[in-house]
């Protein structure tokens, strides 16, 4: 069994991750999934969440929203609809994302399909989750 699995995360506009890393956790439409070196091999519906992986000794996150999983001989694809670092998420963006989704799903008068109000809630809040994880930074002595 191999020490590490290679992790590859990506959107239809870009390449997110190629790394080695030492586990994954990653949302998939019925529940979160834990992933070690060696796992078995699976294909999965991704879900919409945030996702988290583990290298060095640190973890890093992102927001994740639709797509697939696919692991393979310690290689761990994530195809995902859309994507976005923790780092990159804008918070100001994501709260006013998620209260114009709240408003359209428990205001049924705009005409909004509510599954896609609801989608966009899930999305708005795995990026505010994702956000709300990053590490601080270290202050400079």
């Amino acid at each position: 069994m191999a020490d590490v699995l290679t992790l590859e995360i990506v959107t239809p506009e870009r390449l997110l991750v190629r790394e080695d890393v030492d586990a994954v956790q990653v949302p998939a439409v019925n529940g979160y999934l834990g992933i070690l070196p060696g796992h078995a091999p699976l294909v999965a519906e991704l879900g919409t969440g945030f996702m988290n992986f583990e290298t060095g000794g640190k973890r890093w996150y992102l927001a994740v929203h639709d797509g697939y999983l696919e692991i393979l001989n310690n290689r761990v694809r994530v195809l995902a609809t859309a994507a976005e670092r923790a780092e990159e998420i804008d918070v100001e963006r994501a709260k006013t994302d998620m209260k114009k989704a709240q408003e359209r799903v428990f205001n049924p008068s705009l005409g909004v399909d509510p599954a896609v109000a609801l989608s966009a809630m899930a999305r708005a809040q795995a990026r505010l989750d994702a956000a709300a994880q990053r590490q601080p930074e270290t202050p400079a002595r």
